[in-house]
């Protein structure tokens, strides 16, 4: 550090900052001439390579033209095939509008589910008042009729076989 200071440099890296006079590049970098060489003859086979392509290119349009060929001569036999079922909708919109509204009227009305076994569907509103004043719900497991713990859930690594307790 000393020396740096004798020299007028207040740090090592102060003395790079100026070229000095006389000086150039290192000799023992690379050619230039070697790399302009090199760079130009990429430049030639570029251009070759993509003149040739369009040479050919046209070529093979013009001789399909020519035979009238066309694009898929296997498929042309086979006439217009529709995709495998299911296809995509054509009116997703419109489609679901139908569904919800078909659902919504099945929520809200009444009618036959199935009429040989006299099962029938009514409004929502009414099957959760009736289940609640026939008391058809109950706090008691089906086997052993021991009360639930509230806030016990199962797990969802278990498949329902360990239960924890969460928040609601």
């Amino acid at each position: 550090m000393d020396q740096h200071h004798a020299a007028g440099h207040a740090s090592a890296d102060d003395e790079y900052l100026e070229t000095p006079p006389g000086s150039t590049y290192e000799h023992t970098d690379a050619t230039v001439g070697i790399i302009v060489k090199f760079l130009f003859w990429i430049a030639v086979f570029a251009l070759a390579i993509h003149f040739g392509l369009g040479v050919v290119y046209a070529l093979l349009i013009d001789r399909a033209m020519e035979t009238g060929e066309r694009r898929y001569p296997l498929a042309a036999a086979q006439g217009e095939r529709l995709p495998p079922a299911p296809r995509l909708q054509q009116k997703p919109q419109n489609e679901f509008y139908e569904f919800r509204r078909d659902e919504q009227s099945l929520l809200e009305g009444y009618g036959w589910m199935n009429r040989n076994e006299g099962i029938v569907h009514i409004p929502i509103e009414d099957a959760m008042r009736l289940t609640v004043e026939r008391g058809t719900l109950s706090s008691t497991a089906a086997e052993g009729g021991q009360p639930r713990t509230p806030g016990l859930m199962p797990t969802d690594a278990s498949a329902g076989r360990v239960v924890e307790r969460r928040r609601q």
